[in-house]
């Protein structure tokens, strides 16, 4: 944040999205300490924020899912809030493009996910972050909302070989990636097809010869790692290694 944005009161919000607030909550305090060991000033609403409504719009409730954006609309304005960081793919296409459909022209602040947030200050070279691994052949699980929906497939990459792994990719990455099963209400409502699915993507990831499988979204990460045998299931934030050294993978 510039000082112009802090003289104005322009605020930038990190916003966990509901399934790292709620269920992950060691994601939330990684990607806190990441953004503040970046030196990027940020807020939290944790009180105050609501669910950016993606259930209420992707069951149909449309007038539910416009009262939803309008409401965390006026929390955010309220506070100074123009741009937001979230960690949650969903809540990142959500907010990004199905606001600014739902609210047009008043929904005009900035929305970016973590990744890129992490990759434009590596872009930029004047990013804190020091690998900590060397060569550690690890492969990347792409999130449907993060890739084939909003088209962010190189910024978690590019995060990912500046902490010193080295990606393997699977046939199936990118916009032809498998999906986790996690998504679109199929855990809930078929959860052995769920598992089916998970299980095929592991199956898919152990191919490659990693040890670890890495995602940037909770769900897909939650999910993975429930169904995960042979190889280790991480978030994209916790291959970073904050604590003196410590290898969070280890």
């Amino acid at each position: 944040m510039s000082i112009l944005d802090k003289i104005l009161g322009g605020n930038t919000l990190y916003y966990p999205g509901c399934l790292t607030k709620f269920v992950a909550k060691d994601l939330e305090e990684k990607y806190q300490e990441i953004l503040r060991q970046e030196g990027i000033d940020f807020i939290t609403l944790s009180e105050l924020e609501l669910c950016c409504g993606s259930p209420a719009l992707k069951a149909g409730y449309l007038a539910d899912f416009k009262k939803a954006a309008k409401e965390n609309m006026k929390i955010f304005k309220d506070h100074g809030v123009t741009k937001v960081i979230t960690n949650c793919p969903a809540c990142f296409m959500i907010l990004k493009k199905y606001y600014q459909e739902a609210l047009g022209k008043d929904w005009n602040i900035e929305v970016e996910h973590i990744s890129q947030t992490l990759g434009s200050k590596l872009k930029a070279q004047n990013s804190k972050l020091q690998p900590k691994v060397k060569n550690l052949k690890l492969t990347y699980h792409d999130p449907c909302h993060l890739g084939r929906q909003m088209g962010v497939y190189d910024q978690p990459r590019t995060v990912i070989k500046n902490l010193g792994y080295r990606i393997s990719e699977m046939k199936l990455n990118k916009k032809n990636s498998f999906c986790c099963g996690g998504g679109g209400g199929v855990q809930s409502n078929e959860p052995d097809l769920a598992s089916k699915i998970a299980q095929d993507r592991i199956k898919q990831a152990k191919e490659t010869g990693a040890r670890i499988l890495c995602t940037a979204c909770p769900l897909c990460y939650l999910h993975l790692k429930e169904n995960a045998k042979g190889i280790k299931v991480k978030e994209l934030s916790q291959l970073f290694s904050l604590n003196k050294g410590k290898n969070d993978h280890q």
